[in-house]
């Protein structure tokens, strides 16, 4: 491209991190809540972030688990993101996102019950969160 071995690495990985990232928030895109859910899901968050940690150091639940939980953590402490968080509504929205997803798995996994032990906000929260992850409200 460039005649230069170096400057056509720098570019090729460049095009292929870009490429990743656009595929990437294009998942995100695809997987949001609907509706007025994502809106939920930003005034959740303090709630959700309690119950992550809360979770994620619950000896019980399974290693994979706490260790998503623990991975999930630490992206969100991160400053970088797969959108920035500067940008108006998006920003936050892939955060969002990715938590509804990984509390899916935790719930497959762990169960509506466990998550309704350690849920640290009110009923309507609670009741707002299964309605994002899309697990049963039934376990109150």
């Amino acid at each position: 491209m460039t005649g230069s071995f170096w400057w056509d690495l720098l570019l090729g990985l460049a095009g292929a991190l870009l490429l990743a990232w656009l595929v990437l928030v294009l998942a995100l895109v695809l997987a949001r809540p609907r509706g007025g859910l994502l809106r939920e899901a930003l005034r959740l968050l303090p709630d959700v972030l309690r119950l992550i940690r809360r979770l994620a150091g619950d000896k019980t639940l399974p290693r994979g688990v706490r260790i998503r939980l623990a991975l999930l953590l630490a992206y969100l402490a991160l400053p970088l993101d797969l959108v920035p968080d500067f940008i108006p509504v998006l920003g936050y929205a892939d955060d969002a996102i990715i938590v509804v997803l990984v509390l899916r798995g935790v719930v497959r996994r762990a169960g509506p019950a466990t998550v309704r032990a350690h849920w640290p906000g009110t009923d309507d929260g609670f009741d707002a969160l299964a309605r994002l992850t899309g697990f049963p409200t039934a376990t109150t």
